[in-house]
């Protein structure tokens, strides 16, 4: 694994340097093409980005690109996939409630299970997409999530195996989620989403 993550490093800073100030504008379609197409592996472009171009800079790039990203892929799904895939499961009780679920999570739950580095966001975002989850409770648990996934992909670790044998990430993890859930709750009681 770490073999593989240096050879891809390699091509990746190798075309970044090569690139020069286009670089950003790789490092920005990575991101957003990894909030679409779920294989891209999402903290190896991050932290490329922290180590290409800063931990302001590649914060800020991979931050606005993961949101543009995760609102693409949930518009895409929405738009064009959700009557489709409405009209195969309307028979299928336990899809129907599932989504119904999803689609009545608060702001709060929905930001929470976003901030978990783990989380398939891809998932997430086609599921919003599909269940019919309102845009305003959409886009601002993805802002707010995407800072501490951001944040813990950037600066704490490069992969799940690094984050849990070191115990000081996995305590950065729960006072992010804890940060998380209050920054979503305030905004919820500001806002009058749920």
């Amino acid at each position: 694994m770490k073999e593989i993550f240096s050879n891809f490093y390699d091509i990746i800073m190798s075309t970044i340097d090569t690139l020069g100030v286009y670089g950003p504008i790789l490092g920005s379609i990575l991101i957003i093409f990894e909030s679409i197409i779920p294989p891209l592996p999402l903290f190896v472009f991050i932290t490329i980005n922290f180590l290409a171009f800063g931990k302001i800079l590649g914060f800020i790039i991979s931050w606005v690109c993961t949101v543009i990203g995760c609102i693409l892929a949930y518009y895409l799904v929405k738009r064009f996939l959700r009557t489709f895939i409405i009209d195969k499961i309307k028979n299928i009780d336990l899809l129907n409630r599932c989504l119904h679920y999803i689609e009545n999570l608060s702001i709060t739950k929905v930001t929470v299970i976003l901030s978990i580095p783990f989380t398939p966001a891809f998932m997430m975002n086609i599921a919003a997409g599909i269940s019919g989850m309102e845009f305003k409770k959409f886009f601002p648990a993805i802002l707010i999530s995407k800072i501490f996934l951001v944040f813990f992909w950037g600066v704490i670790g490069t992969s799940l195996v690094e984050s849990f044998k070191n115990p000081a990430s996995l305590i950065s993890v729960v006072i992010m989620l804890i940060l998380a859930y209050i920054f979503s709750y305030i905004i919820n009681k500001f806002l009058k989403i749920d």
